[in-house]
């Protein structure tokens, strides 16, 4: 009778020490949620993040997966014939930079004011001033200039165009322009390398007073980034 008694004793305290377990593991979830429930993160923040997160999804769906997606094939296409893609700039500006792949505080007219679409002896250069990538007088890539690089690095992910990267310095108070266009186009050379590219696909080049003059152009947008995709006399598959 005592070993009965013991038996049932310790098999009752090893249910209990059970049921109390299971009851801590669902007062941690309830309190979890609460937590989460009750946090005041902030939402531009959470989208922010989400944008930056879909320019690396594009491109590892481009190079990883080997799906390229509709828009950047309808770009390769306009880019095989680079006299006409240049009657459609807005075109070009649509499919790389659609509104949902914009970070959230970057309004679209922003966007449009700082973008251009411009003829290169070599092909077509997308043209980003300064306010879009960097801030004044600064070689340092902000985050807005990262998520829309990145869009710029899945396209690349899914056609073999050679690119030249080229930065643009003027007049700016307390700093080097030639020092500054020249550590902004090695910035953007270093941000595409990291994804993987062959290096010898690229080309840097930096230019400072005259060259960086765009008649009919604000000079305060002078200072700019030009991301040349090399597509003249090229055969694409």
């Amino acid at each position: 009778m005592a070993r009965r008694k013991k038996r049932q004793e310790s098999s009752a305290g090893g249910e209990g020490w059970m049921v109390t377990f299971s009851d801590l593991m669902t007062l941690l979830l309830t309190f979890f949620v609460l937590l989460l429930s009750m946090s005041s993160m902030d939402q531009v923040v959470i989208k922010e993040t989400l944008s930056s997160f879909r320019s690396d999804i594009a491109f590892l769906t481009a190079k990883g997966a080997g799906r390229v997606p509709t828009r950047f094939e309808l770009l390769a296409k306009m880019l095989e014939r680079p006299l006409e893609a240049l009657d459609k700039p807005q075109r070009i500006k649509d499919l790389l930079f659609p509104d949902e792949v914009l970070p959230q505080w970057m309004s679209r007219q922003r966007l449009e004011e700082n973008l251009l679409v411009l003829e290169r002896p070599e092909g077509v250069a997308l043209v980003l001033t300064d306010g879009l990538l960097f801030a004044p007088g600064s070689s340092e890539l902000d985050e807005g200039g990262r998520v829309l690089l990145g869009q710029i690095a899945a396209f690349l992910a899914s056609t073999p165009l050679p690119v030249n990267v080229a930065g643009y310095g003027s007049d700016e108070a307390g700093a080097d322009p030639a020092a500054v266009a020249r550590g902004r186009a090695l910035r953007v050379l270093e941000f595409f390398l990291g994804f993987g590219f062959e290096p010898d696909r690229f080309s840097v080049s930096a230019y400072t007073a005259e060259a960086a003059a765009l008649p009919g152009v604000d000079p305060a947008r002078w200072r700019r980034v030009e991301i040349l995709f090399k597509t003249m006399g090229r055969t694409y598959l």
